[in-house]
């Protein structure tokens, strides 16, 4: 259960599948991510990802560790080797030079499906997206792609991997995310979820999310909520501010001014934004706020939670 003073969580990071979204947004509370904080690390990852993919880096490391005792490995190393060799993905030094030239901009996912050696997942984890990747997608792409998931490992139908693991349809699945079903299953490359480890990342995440919090609890300014919509008013100067959570339905707003000209206050300024079933309404007021304005305006029907700022 939430304590009724709990008015916002802050995720360091940009999954909240952990966070119960709805019931939050039902109680008036602001969840904020950090959406691009972490997102250097992620990307190291993936480029390290396709690396190991591409070349069977992983494989000539354990046979390294597997004949550590053999006292004639630096000879024996380079018969070895062989069986770790890795392919051209034909792109010369040239052609990389004009890359930027010879972009394509691909209108669909078939597309990318059917025309990339490489496949990465950036996508969040919604209802729509959930195993996006499955036998069907997976049957349209070229026969020994290689997939990359950084991103959650539910966008991932991880039996359907598996079956294209077996019948060489993957070469290689390279995932962020241990799960009982893909650890240790051959060709997948799992890596223990460590997209966003890096001690940049976690203090720009942390940054961030302080950052937002403040801004929202001193000055009821939402930026990057995933429960509620952006709104940002600046600082409200030598106005007071009242900040409503509300649903989104019809003649909220006039129902808030109502109350206020009834006490004969003045808006100074106002703004209003909607997203999905839930709306956020900033008013600045240029005078003292009753003590009874507060309450009225709680209980309009539709208002989920009201904040007087000073």
């Amino acid at each position: 259960e939430f304590s009724q003073e709990l008015k916002a969580i802050a995720r360091a990071g940009a999954g909240v599948n952990n966070i119960p979204l709805e019931r939050c947004a039902e109680e008036g509370i602001v969840v904020f991510n950090t959406p691009g904080a972490n997102a250097n690390g992620v990307k190291e990852l993936v480029i390290a990802g396709m690396l190991l993919a591409s070349r069977d880096i992983i494989g000539g490391i354990n046979w390294v560790q597997e004949n550590e005792e053999d006292g004639n490995i630096a000879k024996d190393t380079e018969k070895a080797k062989k069986a770790f060799a890795g392919f051209d993905p034909y792109v010369s030094v040239d052609a990389a030079w004009r890359l930027s030239r010879n972009i394509h901009h691909a209108k669909t996912v078939d597309e990318l499906y059917k025309n990339c050696d490489y496949i990465t997942v950036h996508v969040p984890a919604t209802a729509n997206n959930k195993g996006m990747i499955d036998k069907n997608a997976i049957g349209l792409m070229k026969k020994g792609v290689v997939v990359l998931n950084f991103a959650r490992d539910v966008l991932v139908n991880e039996e359907d991997m598996i079956d294209a693991l077996e019948s060489g349809q993957v070469k290689h699945y390279v995932s962020d995310f241990p799960t009982p079903v893909i650890a240790g299953v051959k060709g997948a490359i799992v890596i223990p979820h460590l997209g966003a480890s890096t001690e940049e990342s976690e203090d720009n995440c942390a940054k961030m999310a302080v950052r937002q919090l403040m801004d929202y609890l001193e000055y009821g300014n939402i930026k990057n909520s995933v429960n509620y919509p952006d709104c940002d008013m600046g600082m409200p100067g030598d106005n007071r501010r009242i900040v409503l959570l509300h649903y989104n339905k019809p003649n909220m707003l006039g129902q808030f001014t109502k109350i206020l000209a009834a006490d004969n206050m003045n808006i100074a300024d106002l703004s209003n934004k909607s997203k999905g079933a839930y709306a956020y309404t900033m008013i600045d007021i240029d005078s003292d706020i009753p003590a009874n304005v507060e309450n009225d305006l709680r209980n309009i029907e539709g208002v989920l939670r009201v904040r007087v700022l000073n």
